[in-house]
């Protein structure tokens, strides 16, 4: 079944969403697509499920807990294990495209905001 591109939609969190697959009668795994405009840091956050980062297009960089950040770009897995801060910081000039597989699927209650970190 064709994704509606007009149903992505704007976040909080300071990207967009499209879901690609999230269904109560799989609640195995979503799949949805995450857009980050060049120069925006997503707000830090965690989620109480496995979460990767398929990184389609553009350039980042993903911080992960108290770990140093890593550069990401297209081809790169990030592996983002249940309960641990993050964000991603879109580092080039076109948008930061990446695909969010969550296991057990993403519901909107998995989801907590964070206090940004100090610098």
């Amino acid at each position: 079944m064709p994704v509606d591109e007009s149903a992505e939609f704007a976040t909080e969190e300071r990207c967009w969403i499209l879901e690609w697959w999230n269904d109560p009668s799989d609640p195995a795994v979503s799949v949805a697509r995450a857009r980050v405009a060049p120069g925006v840091t997503t707000a830090r956050h965690r989620v109480s499920v496995d979460e990767r980062y398929v990184i389609l297009a553009g350039r980042g960089a993903m911080h992960l807990g108290d770990r140093p950040s890593t550069t990401v770009g297209p081809g790169d897995v990030v592996v983002i294990p249940a309960g641990v801060p993050q964000r991603i910081t879109n580092t080039g000039t076109d948008d930061l495209v990446f695909a969010c597989v969550c296991t057990p699927r993403f519901r909107p209650e998995v989801y907590k905001a964070l206090p940004e970190a100090r610098a």
